[in-house]
């Protein structure tokens, strides 16, 4: 039973020339969405409520998803009336979990498309797309022996996956101080869990800063409530301008290099190696259109301007709107200059370009 899988995958593999132009994948993706793995879904378990905004999705995971760590985000695509919408939310499970479920949990943000219709809206059985699980705002192995997280809103949900992966973790444990900054109790995400969770564990210290009564958290807040707080190795997730007082200040005492950020940004365009495809021709699969790529220019860019319709969200690599799979051939990712050619891959389209020449499904 355990070669079962790499059966299935050989079987699929001598299926692709009876099916083409479609293949084997998009007609399991029919018979159940969790079958196709070129499109990787999940299912929607159960939803609970944490706060009176805020809820936590168990997703069955499909074909296709590969995995995370704890810290990382992934790209979720929900329907909203027959179009695709894709937005990034922090997993909150451990990796590897004995159930095989993973979990994401949602802030709904007012006025929003997508975070209100999971939080509200969204009832077990629900399909959702999946993207890869993505980001370095992880701890590292081995771990430090003394750790602070600082959070505020749902920047905890990263830091949730830490914990919960700590919580399974062998002993010893690291000292670890969380202070979590929400407007009120009834407010603080996994606040009853976190309050259980210090009361059973010596390893843990968990701290609650209400800004309803005392304003918002501050650098100065968290050495009150942390003492020591110099000496440990940090992680901070939260709204920007909790980022930048708390990056001002370690780097201000010197101990930036101990510092950790949940930030996202677009890194330096690095420019083409000197023995690599200067671009090349991109064939768009569904439209039949094809186009000539450079190396500098995104594949977003080089499909609207050879008129196929690109789906597209923020252009910025950022909300994740704009993924698409490759169908073959190699592509760079203009931030931080990783190449990807692995056939099914979902592509950020608006922050890669062509190696050579390649196809995408669009």
């Amino acid at each position: 039973m355990p070669q079962l899988p790499g059966l299935v995958g050989r079987l699929l593999d001598a299926a692709r020339w009876l099916t083409s132009p479609l293949a084997p994948d998009d007609y399991l993706g029919l018979i159940d969405p969790l079958l196709g793995g070129r499109h990787p879904a999940g299912r929607v378990m159960a939803v609970h409520r944490e706060t009176a905004d805020a809820a936590t999705l168990t997703i069955r995971p499909g074909r296709g998803w590969s995995g995370h760590r704890a810290g990382q985000y992934i790209p979720i695509g929900v329907e909203v009336d027959g179009v695709w919408h894709w937005r990034t939310y922090s997993l909150t499970s451990p990796p590897s979990p004995a159930d095989g479920l993973l979990a994401i949990t949602v802030k709904a943000v007012p006025g929003g498309r997508v975070s209100p219709r999971l939080v509200h809206r969204t009832r077990a059985g629900a399909i959702l797309r999946l993207g890869p699980a993505q980001g370095e705002f992880v701890l590292p192995d081995p771990l430090p022996p003394r750790i602070l997280m600082v959070t505020a809103g749902s920047g905890i949900t990263p830091v949730m996956a830490m914990l919960r992966t700590l919580m399974g973790h062998a002993s010893p444990h690291p000292d670890v101080v969380l202070v979590h900054s929400a407007p009120s109790a009834a407010d603080s995400i996994f606040g009853p869990e976190l309050r259980e969770a210090q009361g059973k564990l010596t390893w843990l210290t968990y701290v609650e800063h209400h800004t309803r009564a005392l304003g918002r958290i501050t650098p100065e807040d968290v050495a009150r409530l942390c003492p020591g707080w110099g000496e440990r190795e940090t992680w901070v997730c939260g709204p920007q301008g909790l980022l930048d007082a708390i990056e001002d200040h370690w780097n201000r005492v010197r101990l930036g290099d101990r510092l950790h950020l949940e930030r996202f940004h677009l890194a330096p365009v690095p420019p083409p190696g000197p023995t690599e495809a200067p671009g090349g021709r991109v064939l768009f699969t569904r439209t039949g259109v094809d186009a000539d790529a450079d190396a500098s220019t995104p594949l977003l860019a080089v499909g609207e301007a050879a008129g196929v319709p690109m789906a597209y969200g923020c252009r910025r690599g950022i909300c994740f709107g704009c993924l698409t799979p490759l169908t073959y051939g190699r592509v760079r990712d203009l931030r931080t200059g990783e190449l990807r050619d692995q056939a099914g891959q979902l592509i950020q389209t608006c922050v890669t370009a062509a190696v050579g020449p390649l196809a995408l499904e669009a």
